[in-house]
């Protein structure tokens, strides 16, 4: 029995509830799990966290499950398993990255796809990828190091090793896909936000048979040049109602990265929203 105030106390029983079923599912909550599902209880539609929280995991490693933690991420593999195209858009922190590599390994691994293609716009170091040292891989290698991570977070350094050996996974810059037909692969489209609409659609028009494909950004951190409008922001609107390709959102509710950087996307979004306020009030005196 849960004593004190009695909405406070409602609000924690169903938090622990919701645990209950989790754990009856295999899960073992972690602190960050009982904060959420604290959070959650003050939104609709709280009753099923349980059930999210204990869903199959996407991908197994021998000491880890990896599984959605919020209820946008269960929105998302949801949507990977019965889309062939699935756009996430979130701020940092929500597992967009990660998830997506999670869902393409895993598909590696059930051979439901030979390879991998993983690519992202070249876009923050400000210069052009044929000026940098090395070859092609040496070149993209730093853009893609978040691949890299969750990958290895995945499978044990023996299997990752394997699967690069065998060239099951690609790298490329996105400029390197015009013309190309990506058959029987996974692909990921990261950082999408800073793709222009040309190569939004450039990157779209290349699925081939037995394909299917990730793109994840955030529309709140585009670095393109001004005056110069994001593919991902364009195929929100354009694809929105096409069917075979699904729309995720998160949003800081989702975030899954240390508490504060929660605290820290609060403290953005307020400091602009009042920023915003303030240019009105300047332009209107």
């Amino acid at each position: 029995m849960v004593m004190g105030d009695s909405d406070e106390a409602a609000r924690v029983t169903a938090m622990l509830e919701e645990l209950l079923i989790a754990i009856r599912k295999g899960h073992a909550p972690t602190r960050e799990d009982v904060i959420y599902a604290l959070d959650d209880t003050k939104r609709p539609g709280s009753k099923d966290l349980g059930a999210v929280l204990g869903d199959t995991p996407a991908v197994l490693r021998r000491d880890i499950a990896i599984k959605p933690r919020t209820r946008g991420q269960k929105d998302f593999m949801d949507a990977v398993r019965t889309h062939e195209i699935v756009i996430v858009i979130g701020p940092a922190g929500t597992g967009k990255t990660f998830l997506a590599m999670a869902a393409a390994v895993s598909a590696l691994l059930n051979r439901d796809v030979k390879r991998l293609v993983l690519t992202r716009p070249a876009v923050e170091a400000g210069e052009n990828l044929g000026f940098l040292p090395g070859d092609l891989k040496e070149k993209v290698d730093p853009y893609l190091i978040p691949l890299y991570d969750a990958l290895h977070a995945m499978v044990d350094e023996e299997k990752a090793q394997r699967i690069m050996d065998r060239d099951q996974v690609e790298v490329a810059p996105l400029a390197y896909m015009r013309g190309r037909t990506l058959a029987h692969c996974f692909a990921i489209l990261d950082e999408a936000q800073n793709t222009t609409p040309e190569q939004m659609k450039m990157f779209l028009t290349r699925m081939g048979e037995g394909s299917r494909a990730i793109i994840t950004g955030d529309i709140t951190q585009i670095d393109l040049p001004k005056g110069v409008s994001s593919g991902l922001a364009e195929a929100e609107k354009v694809l929105k109602d096409t069917e075979g390709i699904a729309t995720v959102y998160l949003d800081k509710e989702d975030i899954v990265r240390h508490r504060l950087v929660q605290n820290i996307v609060d403290a953005y979004e307020s400091y602009e929203n009042d920023d915003q306020q303030r240019s009105r009030i300047t332009r209107n005196q």
